[in-house]
């Protein structure tokens, strides 16, 4: 549990109240973000995603196995996240914790539902080979706002990753040393973050602002501006105008973060 002392959550408040934040932002800006894909040898895909100071980094392996029974000829995606103890204070090193699973299961979600992925065409073998994609996140420093930096990292690693090419022959699955192929991507999406803090929603909020928010709300969107996910946290209720605040204005800034990649 964050202890956040009283000073510092009415001097975070009072400046929201008057549109302003401690690093100079306005309530609807975005910290600086720098995006590195290929950053890691050993995996087909990979991206480093620094926004403001929260670093992330990506890792995409690939692996060939059954596909689920009720999607035979679909390939399948699996998000983990694992929050280093160096990178916060308050991550402990074991299994996953609660905040380490939402993150994930958030981030995808937003890849899911925006069908970023063409998955029919990673069926090498119809109920019996597909090609299986790891996405592993780790949070290297935690300065707020994981959520939107993670997502972009995955986007950024996903349209990097090429797939070693697989055939089959005399019933066996042959995979290629020197030909490969670009994972089929469809779509480019963003994900938005939004805290309440002071009856305000706020943007790609810092370390600080996310310990004195009331409530918070992710919003992805894809390129065209469509909605494809959406995640409350926090306990404080949101009302409906906020709720379409934040929609509206993640739809404003989707293309301004995708122009990153």
């Amino acid at each position: 549990m964050d202890i956040v002392p009283e000073i510092t959550r009415q001097s975070i408040a009072n400046l929201i109240k008057n549109d302003k934040r401690e690093d100079g932002r306005n309530l609807t800006e975005y910290r600086d973000i720098t995006i590195e894909t290929d950053v890691i040898s050993k995996a087909e895909g990979s991206a480093r995603v620094k926004l403001g100071k929260t670093q992330v980094i990506v890792g995409i392996k690939p692996q060939l196995g059954a596909p689920f029974p009720d999607t035979p000829d679909l390939g399948v995606l699996m998000t983990n996240c694992e929050m280093l103890p160096m990178a916060d204070p308050s991550f402990e090193p074991g299994p996953p914790s609660e905040d380490s699973i939402e993150l994930a299961r958030v981030v995808d979600r937003g890849i899911r539902e925006s069908q970023l992925i063409d998955l029919d065409k990673l069926c090498v073998e119809e109920g019996k080979n597909v090609w299986m994609l790891f996405v592993d996140l780790h949070i290297i420093d935690n300065c707020g706002n994981l959520f939107d930096a993670c997502e972009l990292a995955v986007m950024a690693a996903l349209k990097s990753t090429k797939l070693p090419v697989a055939t089959v022959v005399d019933d066996e699955v042959v995979i290629s040393e020197d030909e490969t192929f670009d994972l089929p991507i469809n779509n480019e999406l963003a994900l938005c973050t939004f805290v309440k803090i002071a009856d305000k929603m706020v943007i790609d909020p810092t370390l600080d602002e996310e310990r004195v928010a009331s409530a918070r709300l992710n919003v992805g969107v894809t390129k065209d501006g469509r909605i494809c996910s959406m995640q409350k946290g926090g306990d404080e209720p949101l009302s409906k105008d906020e709720i379409f605040y934040c929609v509206n204005t993640a739809i404003g800034k989707v293309k301004e973060l995708v122009e990153n990649l």
